[in-house]
Protein backbone atom coordinates (compact mmCIF):
# COMPACT_ATOMS: atom_id res chain seq x y z
CA UNK A 1 0.00 0.00 0.00
CA UNK A 2 0.92 3.86 -0.86
CA UNK A 3 -1.11 6.01 1.23
CA UNK A 4 0.32 9.32 1.08
CA UNK A 5 -1.42 12.33 2.05
CA UNK A 6 -0.30 14.73 0.16
CA UNK A 7 -1.89 13.31 -2.94
CA UNK A 8 -5.23 12.04 -0.93
CA UNK A 9 -5.24 15.52 0.32
CA UNK A 10 -4.43 16.65 -3.52
CA UNK A 11 -6.86 13.79 -5.36
CA UNK A 12 -9.74 15.14 -2.70
CA UNK A 13 -9.83 18.58 -3.37
CA UNK A 14 -9.80 18.05 -7.61
CA UNK A 15 -12.40 15.44 -6.83
CA UNK A 16 -14.15 18.01 -4.63
CA UNK A 17 -14.03 20.92 -7.07
CA UNK A 18 -15.21 18.29 -10.22
CA UNK A 19 -18.08 16.95 -8.08
CA UNK A 20 -18.54 20.40 -6.65
CA UNK A 21 -21.77 19.51 -4.85
CA UNK A 22 -21.54 22.49 -2.86
CA UNK A 23 -22.26 24.39 -6.52
CA UNK A 24 -25.16 21.76 -7.27
CA UNK A 25 -27.09 22.90 -3.81
CA UNK A 26 -28.89 25.19 -6.31
CA UNK A 27 -29.90 22.08 -8.18
CA UNK A 28 -30.47 20.03 -5.82
CA UNK A 29 -33.16 22.65 -4.02
CA UNK A 30 -34.81 22.79 -7.19
CA UNK A 31 -35.37 19.02 -7.27
CA UNK A 32 -36.85 19.83 -3.92
CA UNK A 33 -38.86 22.16 -4.76
CA UNK A 34 -40.41 20.40 -7.15
CA UNK A 35 -42.19 17.56 -5.03
CA UNK A 36 -39.21 15.05 -5.74
CA UNK A 37 -37.86 13.25 -2.64
CA UNK A 38 -33.87 13.29 -2.65
CA UNK A 39 -32.54 9.94 -1.15
CA UNK A 40 -29.00 10.99 0.08
CA UNK A 41 -27.53 7.36 1.27
CA UNK A 42 -28.41 6.05 -2.05
CA UNK A 43 -27.70 8.89 -4.07
CA UNK A 44 -24.41 8.66 -2.96
CA UNK A 45 -24.33 4.37 -2.57
CA UNK A 46 -25.08 4.64 -6.76
CA UNK A 47 -22.98 7.64 -7.02
CA UNK A 48 -19.58 5.91 -5.82
CA UNK A 49 -20.54 2.56 -7.87
CA UNK A 50 -20.23 4.00 -10.84
CA UNK A 51 -17.42 6.02 -9.72
CA UNK A 52 -15.31 3.29 -8.65
CA UNK A 53 -16.45 1.14 -11.95
CA UNK A 54 -14.95 3.55 -13.92
CA UNK A 55 -11.75 4.01 -11.94
CA UNK A 56 -11.09 0.24 -12.56
CA UNK A 57 -12.48 -0.28 -15.69
CA UNK A 58 -11.88 3.06 -17.38
CA UNK A 59 -8.10 1.81 -18.21
CA UNK A 60 -9.28 -1.37 -19.88
CA UNK A 61 -12.23 0.70 -22.38
CA UNK A 62 -9.26 3.27 -23.27
CA UNK A 63 -7.15 0.00 -24.45
CA UNK A 64 -9.70 -1.06 -26.33
CA UNK A 65 -9.78 2.10 -28.10
CA UNK A 66 -5.70 1.77 -28.03
CA UNK A 67 -5.26 4.77 -26.15
CA UNK A 68 -2.57 5.33 -22.99
CA UNK A 69 -3.42 6.63 -19.90
CA UNK A 70 -1.11 9.69 -20.49
CA UNK A 71 -3.08 10.88 -23.88
CA UNK A 72 -6.33 10.45 -22.13
CA UNK A 73 -4.97 12.76 -18.97
CA UNK A 74 -4.00 15.50 -21.60
CA UNK A 75 -7.27 15.28 -23.40
CA UNK A 76 -8.84 15.17 -19.27
CA UNK A 77 -6.74 18.42 -18.66
CA UNK A 78 -8.93 20.01 -21.38
CA UNK A 79 -11.84 18.97 -19.79
CA UNK A 80 -10.88 20.33 -16.18
CA UNK A 81 -9.61 23.52 -17.88
CA UNK A 82 -13.06 24.07 -19.49
CA UNK A 83 -14.86 23.31 -16.06
CA UNK A 84 -12.49 25.80 -14.47
CA UNK A 85 -13.44 28.12 -16.86
CA UNK A 86 -16.97 27.76 -16.05
CA UNK A 87 -16.76 28.36 -12.83
CA UNK A 88 -14.03 31.39 -12.82
CA UNK A 89 -16.17 33.35 -15.46
CA UNK A 90 -19.85 31.93 -14.99
CA UNK A 91 -20.75 30.53 -18.35
CA UNK A 92 -21.66 27.55 -19.64
CA UNK A 93 -19.14 25.88 -22.28
CA UNK A 94 -21.13 22.59 -21.57
CA UNK A 95 -22.95 20.52 -19.21
CA UNK A 96 -24.27 16.97 -19.79
CA UNK A 97 -27.87 17.71 -18.60
CA UNK A 98 -29.36 14.23 -17.94
CA UNK A 99 -32.86 13.26 -18.09
CA UNK A 100 -35.19 14.44 -15.57
CA UNK A 101 -37.27 11.75 -13.26
CA UNK A 102 -35.95 9.36 -10.47
CA UNK A 103 -34.10 12.36 -9.05
CA UNK A 104 -32.05 10.20 -6.51
CA UNK A 105 -30.50 8.44 -9.34
CA UNK A 106 -30.81 10.56 -12.63
CA UNK A 107 -29.99 13.46 -12.05
CA UNK A 108 -28.41 13.78 -9.07
CA UNK A 109 -26.13 10.58 -9.13
CA UNK A 110 -25.56 10.01 -12.42
CA UNK A 111 -24.64 13.23 -13.83
CA UNK A 112 -24.45 15.48 -11.20
CA UNK A 113 -21.73 13.52 -8.93
CA UNK A 114 -20.76 10.80 -11.04
CA UNK A 115 -20.78 13.11 -14.73
CA UNK A 116 -18.53 13.07 -17.84
CA UNK A 117 -16.03 15.32 -15.60
CA UNK A 118 -15.72 13.47 -12.87
CA UNK A 119 -14.79 10.12 -14.99
CA UNK A 120 -11.82 12.40 -16.83
CA UNK A 121 -10.58 13.10 -13.61
CA UNK A 122 -10.47 9.96 -12.18
CA UNK A 123 -8.59 8.72 -15.53
CA UNK A 124 -6.43 11.65 -15.01
CA UNK A 125 -5.39 10.90 -11.37
CA UNK A 126 -4.41 7.61 -12.21
CA UNK A 127 -1.73 9.28 -14.61
CA UNK A 128 -0.43 11.23 -11.54
CA UNK A 129 -1.73 9.37 -7.91
CA UNK A 130 -1.45 5.79 -6.49
CA UNK A 131 -4.81 3.96 -6.97
CA UNK A 132 -5.31 3.28 -2.98
CA UNK A 133 -4.81 7.40 -2.75
CA UNK A 134 -7.59 8.38 -5.17
CA UNK A 135 -9.98 5.69 -3.52
CA UNK A 136 -9.38 7.48 0.07
CA UNK A 137 -10.06 10.55 -1.98
CA UNK A 138 -13.29 9.48 -3.68
CA UNK A 139 -14.84 8.03 -0.08
CA UNK A 140 -14.03 11.46 1.26
CA UNK A 141 -15.78 13.19 -1.04
CA UNK A 142 -18.62 10.36 -1.33
CA UNK A 143 -19.37 10.83 2.41
CA UNK A 144 -19.20 15.00 2.04
CA UNK A 145 -22.03 14.81 -0.84
CA UNK A 146 -23.87 12.11 1.22
CA UNK A 147 -24.16 15.31 4.38
CA UNK A 148 -24.12 17.96 1.48
CA UNK A 149 -27.16 15.83 -0.05
CA UNK A 150 -28.75 15.46 3.86
CA UNK A 151 -28.72 19.09 4.94
CA UNK A 152 -28.59 21.38 1.57
CA UNK A 153 -31.38 23.31 3.27
CA UNK A 154 -29.45 23.88 6.17
CA UNK A 155 -26.26 25.05 4.03
CA UNK A 156 -28.09 27.28 2.27
CA UNK A 157 -29.05 29.26 4.89
CA UNK A 158 -25.42 28.57 6.68
CA UNK A 159 -23.40 29.69 3.85
CA UNK A 160 -25.67 31.71 1.17
CA UNK A 161 -25.81 32.38 -2.22
CA UNK A 162 -22.43 34.62 -1.54
CA UNK A 163 -20.91 31.77 0.05
CA UNK A 164 -21.44 29.10 -2.46
CA UNK A 165 -20.25 31.99 -5.24
CA UNK A 166 -17.12 32.15 -3.51
CA UNK A 167 -16.41 28.32 -2.87
CA UNK A 168 -17.07 27.89 -6.97
CA UNK A 169 -14.43 30.74 -7.47
CA UNK A 170 -12.16 29.47 -5.66
CA UNK A 171 -11.93 25.88 -6.78
CA UNK A 172 -11.91 26.86 -9.93
CA UNK A 173 -8.42 28.70 -10.06
CA UNK A 174 -7.48 25.30 -8.15
CA UNK A 175 -8.85 23.32 -11.27
CA UNK A 176 -7.21 25.58 -13.80
CA UNK A 177 -4.16 24.97 -11.86
CA UNK A 178 -4.33 21.22 -11.98
CA UNK A 179 -5.34 21.04 -15.41
CA UNK A 180 -2.34 22.99 -16.27
CA UNK A 181 -0.62 20.69 -13.99
CA UNK A 182 -1.81 17.36 -15.89
CA UNK A 183 -1.16 18.49 -19.50
CA UNK A 184 2.58 19.77 -18.36
CA UNK A 185 3.29 16.34 -16.76
CA UNK A 186 1.67 14.09 -19.27
CA UNK A 187 2.39 15.58 -22.72
CA UNK A 188 6.27 15.28 -22.78
CA UNK A 189 6.18 11.39 -22.92
CA UNK A 190 3.44 11.84 -25.83
CA UNK A 191 6.01 14.25 -28.09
Amino acid sequence: MNFSLIQITSATMVLFAIIDILGSIPIILNIKRKGQVVYSFRASVVAFFILMGFLFSGEAVLRLFHVDIQSFAVAGSFIIFFFALEMILDVEIFRNHGPEGGSSIVPIAFPLIAGPGSFTTLLSLRAEYATENIIAALILNIIFVYFVLKSTSKIEKIIGEGGIYILRKFFGIILLAIAVKLFTTNIGSLL
